[in-house]
């Protein structure tokens, strides 16, 4: 039976099915609530779900409902310089980055936040950054402001000229990004000119041609972190603080 992975983000929820050491299917879903929760627990335990979550109110309710669940934490990653409050979304991203470039990496993920994660041989943590996301921005504005619009994010990457207030919203937001971004990813080439760069989250696909037009070495993987969680179940079994059997 393929087991279960699930990564809780602020906005969207990541699940991936996991067959042997292999990443099967996966699928983005919007949060869930306590009821679609306490349904699914009901329908699917015992069956094994590897969990890790960046919102503690939903961690402890998956735990109380899906006790059989095996969290994930950034301590259960082989990954020197990690600090506390270190995300674990940005740990598994790194992480997966570290086994598929076996050198220095990048990880750029663009959802609720907009992170940039930086490793290095063999598995250290370089640093990183941390911004509001596009969503966050647009709503900053909406309600910051007395007459600027609550808007929904353009399917598309807007103009960087305008002549609506909506338009110039979202145009002003993304070039603001997008430069930030493409200043980051030149400062760390510097650094480090043969590393590996990686573009993941909800919103990371609006930024794709814009930043492979300059960068042409970087990779779209949106599912990175699941990959990154693939890759956790092992060094779980061997590093974690508990075994799967005490967790809860």
């Amino acid at each position: 039976m393929a087991e279960l992975g699930l990564v809780i983000g602020n906005s969207r929820w990541h699940w991936a099915e996991f067959r042997g050491q292999n990443l099967g299917k996966t699928w983005h879903t919007p949060a869930w609530g306590a009821d679609q929760i306490q349904r699914f627990a009901q329908d699917s335990s015992p069956q094994t779900l590897w969990l890790a979550s960046v919102v503690p109110p939903q961690t402890q309710l998956w735990q109380h409902l899906y006790p059989g669940a095996h969290l994930i934490t950034p301590s259960c990653l082989p990954i020197t310089g990690l600090y506390p409050g270190l995300g674990v979304d940005r740990a598994l991203g790194v992480w997966a980055a570290i086994v598929h470039s076996c050198g220095p990496a990048l990880v750029v993920d663009v959802g609720t936040a907009i992170t940039l994660t930086g490793v290095r041989p063999p598995a250290s943590l370089t640093g990183g950054a941390i911004l509001p996301g596009l969503h966050l921005q647009l709503r900053a504005l909406h309600q910051g402001t007395a007459q600027l619009p609550s808007l929904a994010w353009p399917d598309q990457a807007p103009p960087r000229w305008s002549l609506s207030t909506e338009t110039a919203m979202a145009g002003g937001i993304f070039h603001t990004v997008l430069a930030g971004l493409k200043d980051f990813l030149r400062a760390w080439l510097g650094d480090h000119p043969d590393s590996q760069l990686y573009l993941t989250g909800g919103d990371g696909a609006v930024f794709w041609s814009s930043l492979r037009a300059e960068f042409a070495g970087i990779r779209w993987e949106p599912d990175l972190v699941l990959w990154g969680l693939n890759y956790a179940r092992p060094h779980y079994r061997r590093r974690g603080e508990k075994t799967p059997e005490t967790i809860l």
